[in-house]
């Protein structure tokens, strides 16, 4: 099973901006995707973007779409997710997984199997 590793979560006040790391290790061969999942206490988790391993088609939650940018360095093994615009809406737990790319709904995440721990976000004047 793969192993991800989330970072760079923290406070940020509204309109502010932070980029998420998550570290990817030991995907499995039909790994396709990583997915952005975020989860608010009460709430379902909610995938917000998600790019493919073996092409450059990268997806977005209308919520996200225009402030945040997922991209990934290969050489490092790892995915960003830069959130500019952030509001306190944004607020919650985010996580990175590792799964199946299905075009058709790409941030569904029971497609995904193998998660990080997730990081804090928190948008708060």
């Amino acid at each position: 099973e793969a192993q991800l590793e989330e970072s760079g979560g923290g406070l940020v006040q509204p309109g502010g901006s932070l980029q998420l790391s998550c570290a990817v290790s030991g995907l499995n061969a039909d790994d396709s995707a990583i997915g952005w999942f975020r989860q608010a206490p009460g709430q379902a988790r909610e995938g917000i973007s998600a790019i493919a391993l073996n092409s450059e088609n990268t997806y977005y939650a209308d919520s996200v779409k225009g402030r945040f940018t997922i991209s990934r360095d290969n050489a490092k093994s790892t995915v960003y997710l830069q959130m500019n615009y952030l509001r306190p809406g944004d607020t919650a737990v985010y996580y990175c997984a590792a799964g199946e790319l299905i075009p058709a709904t790409p941030m569904l995440p029971l497609w995904y199997r193998s998660w990080g721990q997730g990081t804090q976000v928190t948008v708060s004047s």
